[in-house]
């Protein structure tokens, strides 16, 4: 998923909405289109109500905030009330620094923030990130559940690896560093594509990573390199129907694609989305409420038929 990096500012405000789930996706998109980090919370389990919050510079971006939420209400049919509350920047890393201790994730994987003094003593794969990241910190649902994913489909040992929408580049370099093999990793976001470069560099990837600049599968650059062996795409789920049609079309016989970023309430329609281009499930991973599933493009069947 996105994650955009500002400077840190000399004011902050969090701003926040409660919604039930049906809007959660649209809210959580319009609140991503101004803040630098953004948090699904269950709210309410008996009302099933979500609250969508983002941290921001005070007064930043009022006018596209104002836009992105109106498209949401517009979109859902639901009218949610903003809330603003004042937030230290001090206090709120220390606060992030704190909810960011090193975390094991799969059997393979160990995340890290770039604020620890000392890398832990492991024989797990290291991924080293900037704490304040949004997303693809390793503590999201989605962004664990991929890393796991990734490890009961690497045996397979694919070669042309496509991270879309790579945010942070926590997955294309789980993958690079595992695989040892090359990763595109493409996101819409420019601050994605340097983030992704300079934790590549951190990490001691940037021999195995390539970052670019794309629009999903309309980016010539990506239609170029296929057919992909292993594609990533951990983005929300609504994208993810849309683009089925072109993920199926550009993976090759046999691939392996890795989905997230949706709810475990949205795993059904987005896998009949891609049902329906021929993908076949193999596993639904969960991770609390969040879902990522492993697909498969069928190898092409060979008639072996005797004609006479």
């Amino acid at each position: 998923m996105t994650a955009i990096r500002r400077r840190h500012a000399t004011e902050l405000e969090t701003i926040s909405v409660t919604v039930p789930e049906i809007a959660v996706e649209a809210y959580e998109n319009a609140i991503s289109t101004v803040c630098a980090t953004v948090g699904i919370f269950e709210f309410d389990e008996e009302e099933k109500l979500w609250r969508v919050e983002g941290v921001k510079d005070t007064g930043h971006a009022e006018d596209e905030l104002a836009a992105a939420l109106a498209l949401a209400a517009l979109t859902t049919g639901i009218n949610a009330d903003l809330e603003r509350t004042n937030t230290e920047t001090e206090g709120w890393l220390a606060r992030t620094y704190e909810s960011f201790p090193a975390q094991e994730v799969g059997k393979r994987f160990i995340v890290r923030g770039s604020h620890l003094d000392e890398a832990p003593d492991s024989n797990r794969i290291t991924i080293t990130l900037d704490a304040g990241m949004a997303f693809g910190s390793g503590e999201h649902g989605s962004t664990r559940g991929c890393l796991r994913a990734l490890e009961l489909v690497a045996h397979r040992k694919p070669r042309n690896i496509l991270d879309l929408g790579c945010g942070s580049g926590i997955l294309a370099m789980g993958a690079a560093a595992l695989l040892h093999r090359p990763v595109l990793a493409t996101d819409i976001d420019p601050w994605s594509v340097r983030i992704t470069q300079e934790n590549a560099a951190r990490n001691g990837l940037s021999r195995l990573i390539e970052a670019r600049l794309g629009n999903g599968w309309s980016t010539p650059e990506i239609r170029r390199r296929a057919p992909y062996d292993l594609v990533f795409a951990n983005i929300l789920a609504r994208p993810l129907c849309m683009m089925a049609k072109d993920l199926s079309r550009h993976l090759a016989p046999g691939g392996t694609v890795i989905l997230a970023g949706l709810l475990n309430t949205q795993v059904r329609m987005v896998l009949a989305a891609h049902q329906r281009c021929g993908l076949v499930l193999e596993r639904h991973l969960r991770e609390g409420d969040w879902g990522t599933l492993i697909l498969r493009k069928p190898f092409k069947t060979v008639n072996t038929t005797n004609r006479h």
